[in-house]
C-alpha cells in the first residue's frame, strides 16, 4: 500500500501463529510494521507467518513466550526490543476458550483460563510498557463478546475477558498520557480448521442464525479493528470495540 500507516513502527502479537493472531500480525505487516509473534507450541505455524510478513518487506520474528510465566514474558520482550530496537505496539491476542457446565468446573480449569486470559495479558503489559512510553505506543487487548454477555457453558471463559475489560481501561487511565489502552472484543469468529468439527460446525451455525448480520465474523475483520487503534491519532483510550456482526445487541 502507499505510504503504509505503520512503516517504521514495531508491533508485538501474543499468540500470532494461528487464526486472530495471524490475521492481525499479517494485516500489521501490511501495514508496514515490523512484526513480532510468540507462540508457546505451535512454532513451525509461527515461523510461517514470520516468513509470509517478510515478503512484504518488513521484518518479522517469531519468539518462544508462556504469557503465563514472568520470566518467560521478561525475556521475550527484552528479544523483541534488542532485535527492532523500539516497541510501539502491543497486541495481547494469547487466550484460552474451553467449553463446560459451570457446576462441574473444576478450580484447575478455573484458574487456568485466568492465568492465560488475564494474567497474561496484564504481564506483558507491564514488561512491554517502558519501551512503549517511550514513543507513546498503544496497546490492545482482544477481549470478547463473552465478556459482556453471560454464555452458560462458557462461565470462567466469559468471567476471564470480562476481567481484561475492566483492565482495559484501568491500564488506559494508569498508563496516559503516553500509552493508549483499547480493546477489540470479537463475536463468534469461523476458521477453516473447524470446518471438520461437528460441534463446532453445529454452534457456529447457531451463533449466525442469532447475529443480525446473518453470518459469523472473520480474523481479518478483528485486525481491521486493531489496525483502527493502531493507526488512529491516539486520543481515543479506554475504548472496547465489539466485531459481532450485531450478536450483542440480541
Amino acid at each position: 500500500m502507499p505510504n503504509p500507516p505503520l512503516q517504521g513502527k514495531s508491533a508485538l502479537i501474543t499468540g500470532g501463529a494461528r487464526r486472530i493472531g495471524r490475521d492481525i500480525a499479517l494485516t500489521l505487516g501490511q501495514a508496514g510494521a515490523n512484526v513480532a509473534l510468540t507462540y508457546r507450541t505451535s512454532q513451525s505455524e509461527a515461523e510461517q507467518t514470520a516468513s509470509e510478513i517478510e515478503s512484504f518487506g518488513c521484518k518479522a520474528m517469531a519468539v518462544e513466550c508462556d504469557v503465563r510465566s514472568e520470566d518467560s514474558v521478561r525475556s521475550a520482550i527484552a528479544e523483541v526490543a534488542a532485535r527492532f530496537g523500539r516497541l510501539d505496539l502491543l497486541i495481547n491476542n494469547a487466550a484460552a476458550f474451553e467449553s463446560a457446565p459451570l457446576e462441574t468446573l473444576t478450580l484447575q480449569q478455573w484458574d487456568a483460563m485466568f492465568e492465560t486470559n488475564t494474567r497474561g495479558p496484564f504481564l506483558v503489559a507491564r514488561e512491554a510498557l517502558p519501551h512503549l512510553r517511550e514513543v507513546d505506543g498503544r496497546i490492545v487487548n482482544i477481549g470478547s463478546l463473552g465478556g459482556m454477555r453471560a454464555w452458560a457453558g462458557h462461565a470462567h471463559y466469559c468471567a476471564s475477558k470480562a476481567a481484561l475489560h475492566m483492565l482495559t481501561q484501568t491500564m488506559a487511565k494508569a498508563f496516559a498520557p503516553e500509552v493508549s489502552v483499547n480493546c477489540v472484543a470479537p463475536g463468534w469468529i469461523e476458521f477453516t480448521d473447524d470446518e471438520s468439527d461437528a460441534g463446532a460446525i453445529a454452534e457456529a451455525l447457531r451463533f449466525a442464525a442469532r447475529t443480525p448480520m446473518r453470518r459469523n465474523g472473520t480474523g481479518s475483520e478483528v485486525a481491521e479493528a486493531v489496525l483502527f487503534f493502531a493507526t488512529n491519532s491516539g486520543f481515543i483510550t479506554g475504548q472496547i470495540l465489539s466485531v459481532d456482526g450485531g450478536l450483542g445487541l440480541n
